[in-house]
């Protein structure tokens, strides 16, 4: 029998944030390996990026920083939103958008999506969804690029929660090609064997 967890919703995500020691998922700055997936990208200031459930989004932080112009993050809580509005100044405004990933429909799609995290903060029924949600919001062969846990988080009753490759590769293959879905070898420490690296490009 499926667990039904309670509406993880925007009061939710506040009040975590608000909360010392309830955004452990936070690592203060960009991962490694989304530094040296992003450090490869040619800047093209036309590439439009979106970076859902974004968090405080050291992500697009850098990503500003390296060049990209149309970086969109979104979240449901307001603070992390703000946080990098005070982080990045100059960082367009009508790019950081609190809203629902599920509700979000752009007048044109994008390049790259981004996940950091975003998955294992959703309720585990929504994976299939959130896979079918991703390739809708990209163009004809763009791109899926990020970071899933590959370890079961066993009791979880609230976010982060665990899974499998399996579990996984399930969801993405009907929208997906694999061009990379692994174990990513250059991870945080603390996090090193434990996440998966995926590359998955839009049929």
């Amino acid at each position: 029998m499926q667990t039904v967890f309670p509406a993880f919703d925007a009061a939710y995500w506040q009040a975590r944030y608000a909360t010392p020691g309830r955004a452990g998922w936070d690592a203060g700055r960009i991962t490694p390996p989304m530094r040296a997936y992003f450090d490869q990208l040619p800047v093209n200031q036309e590439f439009r990026i979106l970076i859902p459930g974004a968090g405080r989004a050291y992500e697009a932080e850098y990503l500003h920083r390296l060049g990209f112009r149309h970086v969109v993050v979104a979240d449901l809580a307001a603070e992390p939103l703000a946080a990098l509005a005070a982080r990045v100044p100059d960082f367009p405004k009508e790019n950081l958008q609190q809203a629902d990933f599920f509700a979000l429909s752009p007048p044109k799609p994008f390049d790259l999506v981004i996940e950091q995290t975003f998955v294992s903060a959703l309720d585990p029924a929504l994976r299939p969804a959130y896979a079918r949600q991703c390739a809708a919001l990209l163009r004809p062969s763009g791109k899926l690029v990020g970071l899933l846990f590959d370890a079961e988080f066993a009791g979880a009753t609230e976010p982060p929660f665990g899974g499998s490759r399996e579990e996984y590769a399930a969801y993405f293959q009907p929208y997906f090609e694999f061009v990379h879905f692994d174990t990513a070898h250059n991870s945080l420490p603390a996090r090193a064997g434990r996440e998966l690296f995926i590359c998955l490009q839009k049929r």
